[in-house]
């Protein structure tokens, strides 16, 4: 197991945590899971959507999403293992693949199917593994992803940074250097704007709760360690569901012209551009970003009409 350092706490960490009335702790693939469940029960009926957050962050990356979706669907928002309030898993796990086994495993642990699966960042890369590992036990109808993180680093870059994130991730003073930075408000900020995006207050302080805990960045940082991208490049031509990419033009942690690469790999795919929004677009635009969840809902069969936004 990687060293426990400050985990986030929930008493502490998330006690006015986003749509906290949602959460309940599951165990699945030997993990206590922090996840939220919003809208119709599981087995309703209700067509499931799952979102899955990116590198670093947690459930509330999905905060004003979620809760417009639930109106008509059963809506499942976990943290990620090592992220946010779930538990840290072995170090080995931590990668590509095994995020994926984890996702499936919760999948089965509350008896859910999604209709739609959405990723954010590198929350898309996990899905897609996750998809085409899974056969039809794990089969949604339609995958969308927001400024999705699909391809490692290339050329030079990809001989400097691989390393250094083990070394980075190796090293226990590391993350609490990492998490002492971060429990300047300013510093937080300045690290979102530096991906493109603007988001609100409360967005902010999420990320600063997390940050400032060595655990979760000790996490991140052996997330990023482990992970492994090439294989998937090679395989995601196999994913047989449609795929939506969207694409904030602003982005300036992804470059957005990877999604045309992805999109000619991919056998049923499309590309939408927000313009002026950057890597976290799905929570500068939540509006948006639920209105085409609900759009792809209604377009593989998961519900009639598209949820009233109204109000």
């Amino acid at each position: 197991m990687l060293p426990a350092f400050d985990k986030p706490l929930w008493g502490r960490d998330g006690a006015d945590w986003p749509n906290r009335e949602a959460s309940r702790f599951v165990e699945a693939d030997g993990l206590a899971w922090h996840v939220q469940v919003m809208g119709p029960p599981v087995g309703s009926g209700a067509p499931v959507v799952l979102l899955i957050h990116g590198t670093g962050a947690a459930s509330h990356s999905w905060r004003d999403v979620a809760p417009i979706l639930a109106r008509t669907a059963t809506v499942i928002v976990p943290d990620l293992p090592g992220h946010g309030f779930t538990e840290t898993p072995p170090r080995g796990r931590l990668g590509l693949a095994g995020m994926a086994v984890a996702v499936r495993a919760l999948a089965r642990a509350l008896d859910v199917h999604p209709c739609v699966a959405v990723g954010h960042s590198a929350g898309t890369a996990i899905l897609m593994r996750a998809i085409l590992d899974g056969g039809e036990a794990f089969a949604p109808r339609a995958l969308i992803g927001f400024n999705s993180a699909l391809f490692p680093f290339r050329g030079e870059a990809s001989q400097f940074f691989s390393p250094l994130a083990k070394m980075l991730a190796l090293n226990p003073v590391i993350p609490a250097i990492a998490a002492f930075r971060a429990s300047d408000e300013k510093a937080i900020r300045r690290l979102i704007e530096q991906t493109g995006s603007t988001i609100d207050a409360r967005g902010l302080d999420c990320y600063r709760r997390l940050m400032r805990r060595s655990g979760h960045v000790s996490a991140t940082l052996a997330m990023m360690a482990n992970w492994d991208l090439a294989p998937l490049g090679r395989q995601m031509g196999k994913l047989a569901c449609p795929v939506t990419l969207v694409v904030g033009t602003g982005d300036t942690a992804v470059p957005p012209a990877e999604a045309e690469a992805v999109a000619e790999r991919l056998a049923h795919a499309r590309i939408v551009q927000w313009p002026d929004l950057g890597h976290l677009a799905h929570e500068e635009a939540p509006q948006a970003a639920a209105d085409l969840i609900a759009e792809t809902l209604a377009t593989v069969g998961g519900q009639k009409d598209a949820p009233d936004t109204a109000g």
